[in-house]
């Protein structure tokens, strides 16, 4: 019985050191070569240190007041989402009100669209020459004066769902007992929400509006497609070209990195806190309050407008796929129509190959965080072996860290040994340079930024299921992979598929990581093919607001089937 006992817990500590090797390699090494690149002396020769990179970077106007303008960026996306949010939140978990199932379905639709693709519409619709200039014989250039409120409105339209769900969880674990105390007390509304339910539901607030601060802070394509490049993330981007003898990107990037760590723990220290524990929850947490008539029209109402606002930008990405080049210009509406760009969406050379592009990629690293994210969330909810807390952790880092970093890690590693010119494995991948080969980077940086999906939603699953019946199974002689096969694995296949579909979304709409690493038209992702057709003359805009609509359509298919499958603990996903 013992010899088995420490035979399992070798075969455990095995597996647990496999894994983090490779999230050693794939994740903290990409890190590491970031902070190592801004404190070379010399860049090309990689060699001496000085601290003189990221003084530059505080002493040029330039990168410091982009630094700020990202933070304000941040701050204001993230004000604003929990704005939108938390009101919305509340009213779902506190009150029955007209047509409540459908806009509470209907309030996650901003998380089809990735807001750097919305910003084509809003463009379209509130540019000097757009519709609401049109509508109004107006001659605004409201995106010309004000590009820095567009940002953060189209980001905040579009990531405030993340705070929504985060937001729910948290309410509908409190225990209504206490809410009737204080009122039983006296205590008016204002007052019950600041003293007991704001407390209590700061760490869901917190693990929402953290990955909507690291989102915001670090989102590239929102920024260049309103043209406003002076933020952090673009200044990044666009010092790529000279990375391999500059160090000012490896020290935007520190920089960078710094910031939104310091301000995430800073966050977590404040605000964060650990969630109350409540006790009587389970017989009272679902009770609802049915609004009168007014005050509960007043509610829909109030849930209409704001999903009426979210829809813009994908209004606007709709009519401008439809509308014939050119046709859409100083008028409200297109006019005149058409469905050819759809259909050179999906035949364009540049475009067709972008999708095929996006869907080997999507799928292949969904096969790896699968498999990881089944091996990741046995061994920190079914095993009691030491370590188990730093694998989780760094299972969650992806979220917490900006992808624009763990990006441009990468194109530092394709430089480093043993990819770099002249090592063993130069050639096999790269970024840079005449002829490069970017996929197997790609693969990875998508699998290593969705990995958290598949963790959180395996670790949902397994919490949730008793793990006698495996133990039953391997009793009756079946091995612990036959028992995991045959028995766990079907017992969550439903946490796994919304988190599969999920990762496979998101991963074929990523931003970040494919504006960096594909620099050839031939290994461009879909959002990378998007953002050249905005670039192109006469009916560029046009397929890349088609190439959005598909982008829509499929992440519209596959946030339906996750929350079927996992319904109310959807957002479960969507924490660090």
């Amino acid at each position: 019985m013992l010899g088995s006992r420490l035979g399992k817990n070798a075969a455990n500590y095995t597996l647990m050191g496999i894994i983090l090797a490779l999230l050693s390699l794939f994740l903290l090494y990409p890190i590491y070569l970031t902070l190592r690149g801004a404190f070379y002396a010399d860049t090309a020769s990689r060699s001496g240190f000085t601290l003189d990179h990221l003084k530059l970077v505080f002493q040029d106007p330039a990168t410091s007041q982009g630094i700020l303008n990202s933070l304000s960026v941040a701050l204001g996306t993230t004000f604003l989402a929990i704005l939108i949010a938390l009101p919305l939140a509340l009213l779902s978990t506190r009150f029955a009100f007209p047509g409540k199932k459908a806009l509470n379905a209907l309030i996650l639709i901003p998380l089809i669209l990735p807001p750097f693709v919305g910003a084509i519409g809003v463009k379209m619709m509130l540019g000097h020459e757009g519709a609401l200039n049109a509508l109004l014989g107006t001659q605004w250039d409201i995106l010309g004066n004000a590009k820095y409120l567009g940002v953060i409105t189209v980001q905040a339209l579009s990531l405030y769902p993340i705070i929504f769900l985060n937001a729910t969880a948290a309410l509908a674990n409190l225990d209504p007992a206490l809410d009737e105390a204080a009122t039983n007390l006296g205590a008016g509304f204002f007052k019950r929400f600041f003293s007991i339910t704001l407390p209590l539901i700061r760490p869901g607030l917190f693990a929402g509006g953290t990955i909507v601060f690291i989102w915001s802070f670090t989102e590239l394509g929102t920024p260049l497609i309103f043209e406003y490049r002076a933020v952090t993330p673009v200044q990044i981007f666009e010092g790529l070209k000279e990375v391999e003898s500059s160090p000012r990107p490896y020290a935007l990037t520190l920089v960078m990195l710094t910031f939104a760590v310091t301000i995430y723990l800073l966050g977590k220290q404040i605000f964060g806190g650990r969630a109350h524990a409540m006790q009587a929850k389970a017989s009272r947490a679902s009770s609802e309050e049915k609004l009168p008539l007014l005050p509960g029209l007043a509610a829909t109402f109030l849930f209409f407008t704001v999903i009426t606002l979210a829809l813009l930008p994908h209004l606007g990405v709709i009519l401008n796929s439809v509308s014939a080049t050119g046709a859409w210009y100083q008028s409200v509406l297109p006019s005149r129509y058409t469905t050819d760009h759809f259909q050179q969406a999906l035949t364009h050379p540049d475009s067709f190959s972008a999708i095929t592009n996006s869907l080997k990629l999507a799928a292949a690293a969904v096969v790896i965080d699968l498999a990881l994210g089944i091996l990741v969330g046995y061994l920190i909810v079914r095993t009691n072996i030491k370590g188990r807390a730093l694998l989780d952790a760094l299972c969650m880092l992806p979220l917490a860290v900006p992808g624009l970093v763990l990006a441009f890690g990468y194109v530092a590693m394709s430089l480093s040994w043993p990819l770099g010119k002249g090592d063993p494995l130069d050639g096999l991948v790269s970024i840079v340079g005449s002829t490069p080969n970017p996929i197997p980077l790609l693969i990875i940086a998508y699998a290593v930024r969705r990995l958290p999906y598949i963790v959180r939603a395996t670790v949902a699953g397994l919490e949730q299921t008793s793990g006698q019946m495996e133990e039953a199974a391997m009793n009756l002689g079946a091995s612990r992979l036959t028992a995991v096969r045959r028995i766990i694995i079907p017992l969550i296949a439903a946490n796994l598929i919304a988190g599969a579909l999920l990762a496979f979304s998101f991963a074929m709409l990523e931003v970040s990581d494919s504006l960096m690493l594909a620099q050839q038209p031939q290994h461009y992702p879909i959002t990378k093919a998007i953002f050249s057709f905005t670039n192109r003359l006469g009916d560029g805009n046009n397929i890349a607001a088609a190439m959005g609509v598909w982008g829509m359509a499929l992440l519209t298919i596959t946030l339906v089937g996750a929350s079927v499958f996992m319904g109310k603990r959807l957002g479960a996903i969507f924490r660090v």
